[in-house]
């Protein structure tokens, strides 16, 4: 980008620089990014010297579209504001979005309790106290036909975060969309369906491998037939950096899950420019302000990249890395729990300069419990402030062409590139998550972390340093312990009143598909419409595929 000349001179000045100021005292002995990249007191064209405009940078909505994927960005229209919610029954949820949506939410981003996201109804014994706790209970079509009751879904987007039974949560959604009198072409959101994340970081798995990756192939093909504005996938780097990776780690990992997600649909023999398009990504935003920018944008780039030399796209929608954000939760303290306003502040800003397509903001009570009314209109303001009066949305990448941000950028790409290369010579993700690599390297890292927090190099507010002895006063949502009882009472109800034979009939052809190479979207489709539950329908592709074990690592 520089001319020789130029550059020399460059030089020669940073040479007078530092003989002048070498022996200047500084905070400590060495200044690194939270991935371990180290610091030079500043940076100059001779840093990023290397880097040519056109190839690596470009404009925005142009490939690598490193400077973001559409060309005018916000000054277009705001990331979608998308606060992940979801608790008690399916009553109690819909109440929650109504709320968020005449606040001025754009979209919608559902939490699911831990026994749905693991296949089980609620009336199992082994998931007493966990219903309804972490999101909502989902035990049949009933509960979204509550769920979405009064809210148009051709007209709001929804993100659902479910992995291991998607097929099922999806065929519901599609359902719940027909009776409305909403065509599956009409339905806008996202399904996570990102199985290979859980084994790595997250836990809730039930299949092997192996059939999961057809059940997340069996849904984005699908999806690319029948829904084509949904996302058909998020591939989610969120959960590997909640589990303690680093942000060189979240790009490379979640690069890797995504080169073997194209590969598994690739080899049905669907071409590339069919499903890549509705692929879509998941990021988090830590405290580190300039990394976690610069490792937006050099993902971006990463993947539009592999996209066109590896998998050879032509369209370039196909080359578009769109991503969903959501500031850190990790990173929240219980410890002086109004710092963490500040905190997701810092992070979401950080999320909307990397160019962010949908953003969720914690709320401050997170670290206590889960979020308050209060905290999630507080948490959504936090958006609404930064997108209307700050100013940041007026230019598309206001920190392109920093010296610092572009050497961080390519800094990160190289480093993440290195992982790459490294999966795919051990052949690919899969190996490397049932060799324990990536769980190893994920604990590493976090072990570090936290020895680095107890022994007060890293410096956590409320926690290591500026440590106050008062407890928090805030007010934290309260569980109704009788909840539980009455969504189990409320599926007993339903069991009584269906047709039972229909329910087994569907149950059967389930099996049958789910034993061949068939697409299983559409018996499942059929199997939701008789309120057929999670766990019976799980229950089926249990007998069939089995349970997933997880090695031990240590």
């Amino acid at each position: 980008m520089f001319n020789k000349d130029f550059l020399k001179k460059i030089a020669k000045e940073n040479e007078k620089w530092d003989k002048k100021f070498n022996n200047v005292n500084e905070r400590k002995e060495i200044f690194e990014t939270d991935s371990g990249i180290e610091l030079k007191k500043f940076y100059t064209p001779l840093d990023i010297s290397e880097i040519d405009y056109f190839e690596d940078l470009g404009y925005p909505g142009n490939p690598p579209f490193m400077r973001g994927v559409y060309p005018n960005m916000y000054r277009g229209r705001t990331w979608t504001m998308r606060q992940y919610s979801g608790f008690a029954d399916a009553s109690k949820t819909n109440e929650r979005f109504k709320y968020l949506i005449s606040q001025g939410q754009k979209g919608l981003s559902i939490a699911f309790d831990l026994p749905t996201q693991m296949g089980y109804n609620s009336d199992n014994k082994i998931c007493l106290g966990e219903v309804g706790r972490v999101g909502v209970t989902v035990n049949s079509l009933r509960d979204f036909e509550q769920v979405f009751e009064g809210i148009p879904l051709d007209k709001v987007s929804t993100s659902m975060t479910i992995n291991a039974p998607t097929s099922v949560l999806l065929a519901m959604y599609i359902v719940v969309g027909e009776k409305q009198g909403i065509e599956p072409k009409q339905l806008i959101g996202t399904v996570q369906n990102d199985i290979l994340k859980e084994y790595i970081a997250r836990g809730t798995y039930i299949y092997p491998p192996k059939p999961s990756l057809r059940l997340v192939a069996d849904v984005i093909e699908y999806c690319s037939n029948n829904l084509p504005r949904f996302n058909t996938i998020s591939i989610s780097g969120y959960h590997m950096r909640e589990a303690g990776c680093n942000a060189i780690q979240e790009i490379a990992f979640t690069i890797a899950d995504g080169i073997a997600y194209v590969e598994e649909v690739l080899s049905r023999g669907v071409n590339i420019d069919e499903f890549a398009p509705r692929l879509s990504f998941f990021f988090t935003t830590h405290n580190n302000f300039f990394e976690e920018i610069a490792k937006l944008r050099a993902v971006r780039k990463l993947w539009a990249k592999i996209m066109k030399d590896r998998f050879h796209a032509n369209d370039p929608n196909s080359m578009k890395l769109r991503f969903h954000t959501q500031t850190a939760g990790v990173t929240l303290t219980a410890q002086q729990p109004n710092v963490n306003i500040i905190r997701v502040t810092l992070q979401a800003l950080a999320a909307i300069l990397g160019g962010t397509q949908s953003l969720h903001s914690c709320g401050a009570d997170e670290a206590l419990s889960i979020p308050t009314e209060d905290s999630v209109r507080l948490s959504l303001r936090t958006q609404q402030v930064l997108a209307y009066e700050s100013g940041v949305t007026d230019v598309v990448d206001p920190l392109g062409g920093s010296y610092y941000i572009e050497y961080l950028t390519s800094k990160l790409e190289e480093k993440a590139l290195e992982y790459i290369k490294k999966i795919d010579a051990m052949g690919g993700i899969s190996t490397a998550i049932e060799s324990g690599f990536i769980q190893r390297e994920i604990q590493n890292n976090a072990y570090n972390d936290q020895k680095r927090i107890e022994a007060g190099i890293n410096q956590v507010i409320g926690v290591n340093v500026y440590c106050t002895e008062e407890e928090s006063q805030m007010k934290t949502f309260k569980h109704d312990i009788d909840e539980e009882q009455k969504i189990i009472s409320s599926l007993g109800e339903l069991k009584k009143c269906r047709d039972e034979t229909l329910v087994e009939t569907k149950l059967a052809e389930l099996k049958k598909v789910a034993e061949s190479s068939k697409n299983i979207m559409p018996i499942m489709i059929e199997v939701v419409k008789t309120y057929a539950t999670i766990e019976e329908i799980c229950s089926v592709l249990r007998e069939v595929f089995g349970e997933y074990k997880s090695p031990q690592i240590f």
